[in-house]
């Protein structure tokens, strides 16, 4: 993308970073955590907030969102993690919703299924206590694809309440896209 994705400017005003922030406050998620690279600065927008939570990627170990994840997940190891990565432009309430209200107290992993390719979609997924060790473990062996870990890991899957609120924003091609209605 040629600039950090966290703090591009979407159609309402807010960076990506605030806006998927408040999405998660307006599903009445009991804690948010923005997860960082260790070298990265947090981004424009979240002045008001008074108790940021930041979880940041060991030094040297930003090896994709794995770490930041597992860092999180270190931190309150007993709860259910909403992961969710802030280039979804098109990421509405609903869906975040969906996912919330569909998690069962036996799912490992909670995810949609892509539009695309119908695989989970790892960065709007629920992952629960019981995946910190498979994540560990995946981290350990150097494997770095968090799709692939669900695939390998009994992740359920929904179908998508809204189309395209998860096709993300990875090039400037896909930015332009995503502004369209």
């Amino acid at each position: 993308m040629g600039t950090d994705k966290a703090a591009l400017v979407h159609s309402d005003g807010r960076t990506l970073a605030r806006r998927c922030y408040d999405l998660l406050g307006e599903i009445n998620c009991d804690g948010v955590m923005l997860s960082l690279r260790d070298d990265q600065e947090i981004p424009v927008g979240f002045s008001d907030v008074c108790d940021l939570q930041i979880s940041r990627d060991p030094v040297g170990a930003s090896v994709g969102p794995i770490a930041g994840i597992v860092v999180a997940m270190e931190n309150q190891p007993d709860a259910d993690w909403i992961v969710v990565a802030c280039d979804l432009p098109r990421l509405d309430r609903e869906t975040l919703f969906h996912l919330v209200t569909s998690l069962h107290p036996s799912d490992l992993f909670l995810a949609y299924r892509s539009e695309f390719d119908g695989l989970p979609e790892p960065l709007c997924a629920i992952y629960s206590p019981a995946a910190l060790p498979i994540l560990k473990q995946a981290q350990a062996d150097d494997f770095r694809c968090p799709r692939k870990i669900l695939i390998r890991n009994d992740c359920r899957l929904l179908d998508h309440v809204t189309p395209r609120a998860l096709d993300n924003a990875n090039s400037p091609e896909d930015w332009a896209t995503a502004q369209l209605p």
